[in-house]
């Protein structure tokens, strides 16, 4: 009776203890499970629909190749960007003519003269893009016009440095979006086919992003400035970001466009290669991707 009573004890005890154990464990889980969701919460941005988000961080900007103008792609030099959000498509035909639709005196018949170079949405038939082109980039658009339509959507223009870093989807060193060769097969350049091909046609980078390498040059919000490559000022600071957007009309400096068209051969389409031209121009290979800043 006594060894019996003696064992009884003993699995009470053992039950007692596994008990507590699993009783730790359940409330130690929750701890963790809160611990994490607070942890997710607060530093989770919500990415608006057909963006990404691209994260703070350094990169190395610029390109030591040999035929990169100096004083424009080089020295390469290393900036810090805050964390933004970019589309990962460029604007279509479609998106712009309904831009287009909500603000006639941004249509090709009412456009002030001094907001373009007479090119303006050059092979457009008045509100209508070419047939069967509604899901290609838009181009033949100024950069005022590029900024009329991001403010119209409630995004702005990247800086060149924003571009840079999205274009390379977190890779350093390389010519391209995805490394240092180029085919046919990665993107619309080079007049392979000899016009635009539809957003999203070729491969992603790294970030998920199309297109960063051909199709359509796109618009960056920044001044061109004069100088050493690597004295210009990294971040276009948000006070001057906000000026921009409200007194973009009033601008008559030269600015930047990035990434090559589907007529830029090999050279013009790598990630650190610039074009700069007034900001009036409505170039046939020149379009727009937009961005804004990610805040929490």
């Amino acid at each position: 009776m006594i060894l019996i009573q003696k064992k009884i004890l003993i699995i009470a005890v053992i039950f007692a203890v596994l008990g507590i154990s699993v009783l730790f464990i359940f409330l130690h889980n929750d701890d963790l499970q809160e611990t994490t969701i607070y942890n997710h919460e607060s530093t989770t941005l919500s990415v608006p629909e057909g963006m990404v988000l691209i994260p703070a961080g350094e990169f190395e900007m610029g390109i030591n190749y040999p035929d990169a103008p100096p004083n424009d792609e080089q020295p390469v030099y290393t900036v810090h960007v805050e964390a933004f959000f970019i589309d990962k498509n460029e604007v279509t035909n479609a998106e712009y003519k309904q831009f287009l639709i909500e603000n006639p005196k941004w249509q090709k018949q009412h456009i002030d003269e001094r907001l373009h170079n007479g090119n303006y949405l050059a092979t457009w038939n008045g509100n209508n893009y070419p047939d069967g082109k509604s899901n290609h980039p838009v181009n033949h658009v100024s950069w005022y016009a590029a900024m009329a339509y991001a403010k119209w959507v409630g995004k702005r223009l990247p800086t060149e440095v924003e571009w840079e870093r999205a274009a390379r989807g977190d890779l350093e060193e390389k010519k391209y979006p995805w490394g240092n060769k180029i085919t046919a097969r990665d993107a619309n350049y080079n007049d392979n086919i000899g016009y635009s091909t539809p957003v999203g046609k070729y491969p992603a980078n790294a970030y998920g992003l199309y297109d960063m390498a051909g199709n359509v040059w796109e618009w960056c919000l920044d001044e061109h400035e004069f100088g050493p490559y690597d004295s210009f000022s990294a971040n276009t600071t948000i006070n001057i970001t906000n000026w921009l957007m409200d007194n973009f009309t009033n601008v008559n400096s030269n600015r930047v466009f990035r990434g090559g068209s589907w007529a830029s051969k090999a050279a013009s389409v790598r990630c650190a290669s610039r074009l700069v031209i007034s900001p009036s121009t409505a170039y046939f290979g020149v379009g727009l991707r937009c961005a804004m800043t990610a805040t929490p």
